[in-house]
């Protein structure tokens, strides 16, 4: 072994040191958290569900015209989500004799209409007048 330092008139290890300073460290940590009372974080508990989130979103487009922030809000997940979601509920309702009816976004500027567009989220702009005032597609289960 060879020795590196000389700590108070004792020899000692460059382990022995890096094992005292790494001891030092972690006791200061653990002082630290419990002189600034910093809480541990609770754990993330999901929402308790009946039914599954696409039935939900069925349930509440039946009878309903609703924009995916309204869906949002009742179901209680992200709009993100909703997208994915109606996007896998369009394809479902057709083989079980539904559908997922889309009245398409709209130009607040000049009223263009996005019939062609397949991506269910609402268009950045207007293709026309390039104003970004536009209406969110509406949706509904016939």
């Amino acid at each position: 072994m060879s020795k590196s330092k000389d700590f108070e008139g004792i020899q000692i290890t460059a382990f022995e040191t890096q094992l005292r300073f790494s001891v030092l460290a972690v006791s200061g940590a653990l002082f630290y958290n419990a002189c600034m009372k910093i809480k541990p974080k609770a754990p993330f508990v999901p929402v308790e569900r009946h039914d599954t989130v696409r039935k939900e979103i069925i349930a509440a487009l039946e009878g309903r015209t609703l924009s995916a922030k309204e869906i949002s809000g009742e179901v209680r997940i992200s709009e993100k989500e909703v997208y994915d979601h109606l996007e896998h509920i369009r394809l479902t309702m057709t083989e079980k004799g539904r559908r997922l009816i889309i009245n398409p976004a709209e130009c607040g500027k000049c009223g263009f209409v996005f019939k062609k567009r397949e991506r269910l989220k609402k268009p950045g702009r207007c293709p026309v007048c390039r104003a970004e005032t536009i209406h969110e597609p509406l949706f509904s289960v016939e």
